[in-house]
């Protein structure tokens, strides 16, 4: 993608709640388009939920008490977010860098990749499948990084949510991503002592190489 915009990076900020999250990229993705506002990094947490996908199915919703269940313009089936996951929220305008949003995804996957081999995690793609993979503790293929994006007018938003160390059992309240036959893991999971300071830095020095030059630091 070209380099083309300022940037603002948000955060990080631990426990915001969903919703209030969703009404800020609302707010901040018409801004983006208005040309008001520049395009916008956001690094968090939030509390323990469920998020539902635009192609999310019943049956992959296993047993969802007691945590919250939100539904979720962005694409994908179901995933987890909570405390110890760094969740980036990226806010770009596509028009002004290609309006591919093939390419953008795919930014998204080599950034996650990138920062995640900083704190020496090998993560890939799987063909066919979206997100980033490493070999969990069992030597199976495991999910560590999940992508689901949603696009209006060409200003992307949602984004990117890597696994640090989140409690990996309220992942199977769900069908993560909609992949029975793959687990999750997290960095710790693979015996990693990597803080979440660690993993930010990881995502700000990697960000240029996978989206282009703007990403200036607050």
């Amino acid at each position: 993608m070209r380099p083309t915009d300022p940037l603002e990076w948000r955060g990080p900020d631990r426990a915001v709640p969903y919703a209030d999250a969703v009404t800020f990229m609302e707010r901040r993705v018409a801004a983006i388009h208005a040309g008001t506002e520049p395009p916008c990094v956001w690094l968090l947490e939030h509390p323990p939920l469920y998020t539902a996908g635009t192609s999310a199915r019943a049956a992959d919703l296993l047993a969802p008490d007691p945590l919250p269940v939100h539904p979720s313009g962005r694409g994908g089936r179901y995933t987890y977010h909570g405390p110890g996951q760094r969740v980036a929220y990226v806010m770009l305008d596509l028009r002004r860098r290609g309006r591919d949003l093939g390419a953008f995804v795919h930014g998204l996957e080599s950034w996650a990749i990138a920062a995640l081999s900083r704190l020496g995690v090998r993560g890939a793609r799987r063909p066919g499948l979206v997100g980033v993979w490493a070999d969990g503790p069992d030597g199976r293929p495991a999910k560590i990084a999940a992508v689901g994006v949603r696009v209006r007018r060409w200003i992307t938003f949602h984004g990117l949510a890597i696994n640090l160390d989140p409690d990996l059992d309220r992942f199977r309240g769900i069908v993560p991503c909609g992949v029975r036959d793959l687990g999750v893991t997290s960095v710790r999971a693979l015996g990693l002592d990597a803080s979440m300071a660690d993993l930010d830095a990881a995502l700000r020095a990697t960000f240029e190489a996978a989206f282009g030059r703007g990403a200036a630091a607050p």
